[in-house]
């Protein structure tokens, strides 16, 4: 059996004192290379390129009555006021950043703060429409098995 070496000790001690000396740093924020002021000084022509082929081609044949009217708001809104729309298949560009969205889930509208890690996904992917299933006691009319409850 060979004998084991002090290797995998001084290893280990070495990663600490080095997790010890990073610094953690703050990644700046990029999508596909580009910081997010100059995704919002791009054009949106050049912008759709950078997106994936779905998102791209849902703008590139125009933008509805509604979405066109949420894009102009939007622009027109301070940061601080809260805008309500039903819009879920609306793509998040990047002069949405920073805006609070309130989006319709089925049943009430859910407050959503836009960050940069959001561009180029749908408003409905945040505003989810299902609640989590919670059940409680067993009910009327359960069998005699089902009714134990163990006290927690």
């Amino acid at each position: 059996m060979a004998k084991k070496t002090g290797f995998v000790r001084s290893s280990r001690s070495k990663r600490k004192q080095l997790r010890k000396k990073i610094e953690v740093r703050k990644k700046e924020f990029r999508y596909r290379g580009f910081t997010l002021e100059e995704l919002q000084s791009l054009p949106l022509e050049e912008f759709l390129e950078l997106l994936p082929s779905r998102m791209r081609r849902t703008l590139k044949r125009g933008l509805t009555r509604e979405q066109d009217k949420l894009l102009r708001d939007i622009e027109k809104a301070d940061k601080d006021e809260v805008i309500r729309t039903h819009l879920r298949n609306m793509i998040i560009l990047p002069s949405f950043v920073g805006h609070k969205i309130a989006v319709h889930n089925g049943k009430e509208f859910q407050q959503i703060t836009i960050d940069p890690y959001m561009i180029g996904h749908y408003l409905g992917e945040f505003a989810l429409t299902r609640k989590r299933v919670i059940h409680s006691g067993p009910g009327v009319g359960a069998t005699r098995s089902s009714k134990y409850m163990p006290l927690k």
